[in-house]
């Protein structure tokens, strides 16, 4: 729900920058009424809170405080990214959630991977979009991992393989959807059709508002939350710059500041999102309280040492994603 605050703040900004590029208080109003318009005509309402919160604080959670521990791309420092061995291997590590990424093949096929190409976790090289199901099930998913030996000749599993492993051994799905947002909506509804259950047991996520927004469309029921991370534009993960043109830089970092504005006080709202999923480094108890009062989740990404999971879990007191479920490590980007 959007607050009253938000409103005036989000209405005032628009007006302000209408009246300083036309200097005309008519076409200032005009214009800012047909974005209050738009806001009510199409934003999508947020899913029942009950609902929200059997997704996002499920009864398991009891013994971690009510907090979930959600394993990134099932755990990518335990077993191989995206795998089926990932989400055996964190639920057998104490997670209640898997983060899985949504790509597809040549043909369509709905599968777990998270990069656009297999070169960096198989023994493959070249896009997705030249590689068909039947060409991906001959590579190893293991062949680029730290435990290769262990989980050698692991295959990329299919977008149904996934699901179903999930909901028997009842994790928490929070698929994570990079791009392709006709596609994605498309298969997931497919699957949330054939699968009931996970209208309460797995979120729907992505940096792309777009891709949120397609999928309220094709579904509203579905638990969606927007991924974000401050500077993206014009930082990578790691914090360093993406371009070495100064202006360049410059420039992306005036639309960072207008992209995080617009997340915080016009997709999230548009989406109707139940979740706001951002970078660790940029989440404070007031942070949570922010989104609290708006009928949001925080989740935080990606929680990789035992001091911080302890500050998640016993200051915060919010959702978290890792890598691992059993020692401090890097964070995979």
């Amino acid at each position: 729900m959007l607050q009253l605050g938000d409103e005036i703040a989000l209405f005032s900004v628009v007006f302000a920058f209408v009246l300083l590029g036309t200097r005309s208080p008519i076409w200032s109003t005009a214009l800012t009424a047909c974005l209050y318009a738009f806001l009510i005509m199409f934003r999508f309402p947020q899913v029942p809170t009950s609902q929200a919160r059997q997704v996002l604080r499920p009864a398991k959670n009891a013994a971690s405080g009510g907090v979930s521990l959600v394993a990134h791309r099932g755990g990518g420092h335990d077993a191989p990214e995206n795998t089926m061995a990932a989400i055996r291997e964190a639920h057998k590590n104490g997670a209640t959630g898997v983060e899985l990424d949504l790509e597809f093949t040549s043909d369509g096929v709905p599968i777990l991977m998270h990069d656009e190409t297999v070169d960096r976790t198989t023994n493959g090289s070249g896009p997705l979009t030249q590689l068909s199901f039947s060409g991906l099930c001959k590579l190893d998913a293991a062949a680029k991992h730290r435990l290769r030996d262990k989980f050698q000749g692991e295959n990329v599993p299919t977008l149904q393989e996934a699901v179903e492993e999930c909901i028997k051994l009842q994790l928490t799905i929070y698929f994570d959807v990079k791009g392709h947002p006709d596609e994605a909506a498309a298969a997931l509804k497919e699957m949330y059709q054939k699968h009931p259950v996970l209208y309460n047991t797995s979120i729907v996520c992505s940096f792309e508002p777009k891709v949120i927004y397609r999928m309220r469309q094709a579904d509203p029921e579905v638990v969606t939350a927007l991924t974000h991370r401050p500077w993206s534009l014009s930082r990578l993960g790691d914090g360093t710059p993406r371009f070495s043109s100064l202006w360049k830089h410059h420039c992306m970092q005036v639309l960072d500041v207008i992209l995080d504005w617009a997340h915080h006080h016009l997709l999230w709202n548009l989406c109707g999102v139940s979740a706001f999923l951002v970078q660790k480094n940029f989440i404070s108890l007031d942070y949570v309280q922010y989104w609290a009062q708006r009928g949001v989740e925080v989740v935080g990404w990606t929680v990789n040492t035992a001091e911080e999971k302890q500050y998640y879990q016993e200051i915060l007191n919010v959702n978290y994603i890792t890598d691992s479920l059993l020692e401090n490590c890097d964070p995979h980007y």
